[in-house]
């Protein structure tokens, strides 16, 4: 386990987080010294055909041992960090043989990781955790899958008797500002299809996700002396405020779980003369997210005609714009993609936790994009913030799904699984 921890904490004590306000691809230079490193790594374990192009995407290839043709999948993780929580001079903590017990993070601040608050934490009683010192993220999320997959692929080359197709692995910068997939050449990778280890609980293993939305909601008023504002001034704020509180109530993430959907309000920046209102939109259901999107629309005109007389013309612009759709859709016909993963977890014990991403992850994009791309666990919790940790014994099992996975593609007649498949959506299409 120690090789798995060294290399974890080499990749996150690397600063990659991303900035999504600019407009370059990294959107942060510092993302390419992980990038360049893990560069540099492929190539002393032995990957062949190992690149990294203009915009820092990284792809390597570890050739098959068999003489029987075999699918080329692949396995997909990010090196950037949220832009939500600080990366920088992270300093992680290794917490062997956990007792169950509170974790003192940071004693100047008196941070504590307990188990009071977060309970995930009794799952993993008397392993070992690595946390962060209560200042910074960890960067698990994705740290722990680019630690996987390396890891993974190393076992596979020092243990050529395991009997594997050829195998493709990517990294990719950006994906916490969701441009993860933009750039990413999926002719060139050259995969039937892909996982992403980008999940959180062991044994997660999801093929469904939000279909998503971002909303900017740019709100105008006018300015007057408080003392002679009677009926001329108009407070953008309050507009805002007005606006929001049309929004359903108990819609919100905190309010939410499973495949119940969410408006979700994550900044407000205003004055008097000018409010900007920044939300992003879920759900799981096409015509439910269609539903949500026109909401937007009807609040802004409901809003607009309230003022258009004393303002003359639109108080409140709604700028709705899609960002990523339910990977369910493009998955649903290569089913068996997901059940070679859940059956690999059973033979190693792992119980499938099948349920839906209440978020997005690189996979999303890239099955829209002709890679179909479930994601499995990569075995951190608490993502984007200072009481992240994972456990190391998870990041073992993630690995050896990956190595399982890969032995089984070696040894499935999937041109007999692929007829079956075809015939079921035939029938289904039909009734």
């Amino acid at each position: 386990m120690q090789h798995i921890i060294d290399r974890f904490i080499s990749y996150v004590i690397i600063d990659t987080e991303s900035d999504p306000k600019s407009t370059t691809t990294p959107s942060t230079k510092k993302q390419l010294n992980l990038a360049n490193l893990l560069v540099k790594e492929l190539k002393t374990i032995g990957m062949t055909d190992v690149t990294i192009d203009q915009n820092g995407y990284v792809m390597a290839t570890l050739e098959s041992n068999v003489s029987h043709e075999v699918p080329v999948i692949g396995f997909v993780s990010h090196f950037d960090t949220t832009p939500d929580f600080t990366g920088l001079n992270v300093k992680p903590q290794i917490i062997p043989n956990y007792n169950g017990g509170d974790i003192l993070l940071n004693a100047s601040q008196n941070i504590i990781l307990s188990p009071n608050y977060f309970k995930d934490l009794l799952l993993y009683k008397g392993q070992t955790l690595i946390t962060t010192d209560g200042t910074t993220l960890l960067g698990a999320d994705d740290k722990a899958g680019l630690t996987e997959i390396i890891t993974a692929m190393e076992f596979l080359i020092n243990n050529p008797n395991i009997k594997h197709g050829k195998i493709r692995v990517g990294f990719t910068p950006d994906e916490e500002i969701g441009r993860g997939a933009d750039k990413f050449d999926v002719e060139k990778f050259g995969a039937q299809w892909a996982y992403t280890m980008d999940g959180s609980q062991i044994g997660e293993l999801e093929y469904e996700n939000f279909n998503a939305a971002g909303a900017k909601i740019t709100f105008k008023g006018k300015s007057v002396h408080p003392g002679y504002a009677k009926g001329k001034m108009i407070n953008s704020m309050l507009i805002a405020k007005d606006f929001i509180n049309e929004l359903p109530k108990t819609e919100t993430p905190q309010d939410t779980k499973g495949y119940e959907g969410f408006f979700h309000v994550h900044h407000l920046n205003g004055s008097i003369e000018e409010t900007i209102l920044e939300l992003i939109i879920r759900d799981f259901d096409a015509k439910k997210f269609k539903k949500r999107k026109d909401l937007i629309h009807q609040i802004t005109k409901k809003i607009n005609k309230k003022f258009a007389k004393q303002f003359g013309e639109d108080i409140v612009i709604a700028e709705v714009k899609d960002q990523y759709f339910n990977m369910k859709e493009m998955v649903e016909p290569v089913k068996y993609i997901v059940d070679l993963a859940e059956k690999a977890m059973r033979e190693l014990g792992i119980k499938p936790l099948i349920k839906p991403i209440r978020g997005g992850t690189d996979g999303s994009r890239l099955s829209y994009m002709g890679l179909p791309c479930p994601n499995i666990f990569a075995g951190g919790h608490n993502f984007h913030g200072k009481y992240e940790y994972v456990p190391v014994e998870s990041m073992q099992k993630a690995i050896d799904v990956i190595v399982k996975i890969a032995e089984l593609t070696a040894t499935t007649d999937f041109n007999k699984i692929s007829k079956k498949s075809k015939s079921k959506n035939s029938k289904n299409s039909k009734n």
